[in-house]
């Protein structure tokens, strides 16, 4: 195993320019431009600021119905709580953070957003106008009562 990764490293270094020049020739099927080239076509158009998806199934993590382009969130900043924070929710209108957010491992409540909880596009993600890329025949589960 040690000779095939070694003799892989030494080809990819040895063909390192070439490898460059073929990759510049292949080209991506929406769009019709090379890999490293620049696409002005979009594969997915993001929905700004529309009515929200419904979810598919329970405890789904609701989808984002606006951009959310140029948002930071790192470690020490989260751009998400200028408006979705229990503080500022209200003032904005935007949607609480759920109180699940708020708990720690053994569920005590904490009075920031936990850790686990911090990096909002883990679980949220944008909404999109996107067509299914192969064929599907997913259906939700029936609601209790319906």
């Amino acid at each position: 195993m040690k000779l095939i990764t070694a003799l892989a490293l030494a080809a990819g270094v040895f063909l390192g320019g070439a490898g460059s020049a073929c990759a510049q020739e292949l080209v991506n099927e929406i769009g019709g431009v090379t890999i490293e080239g620049t696409s002005k076509v979009n594969m997915f158009r993001p929905e700004k600021d529309t009515d929200t998806i419904p979810r598919n199934f329970q405890k789904q993590p609701p989808l984002i119905p606006h951009s959310i382009k140029g948002y930071n969130v790192t470690q020490n900043f989260n751009k998400c709580m200028d408006c979705h924070s229990k503080e500022r929710a209200e003032e904005t209108g935007a949607t609480k953070v759920a109180k699940s957010h708020y708990l720690d491992r053994e569920d005590k409540k904490q009075k920031n957003i936990s850790p686990r909880r911090y990096f909002c596009m883990q679980c949220h993600v944008p909404q999109f106008d996107a067509k299914p890329l192969v064929e599907n025949t997913y259906k939700p589960a029936a609601k209790k009562g319906e």
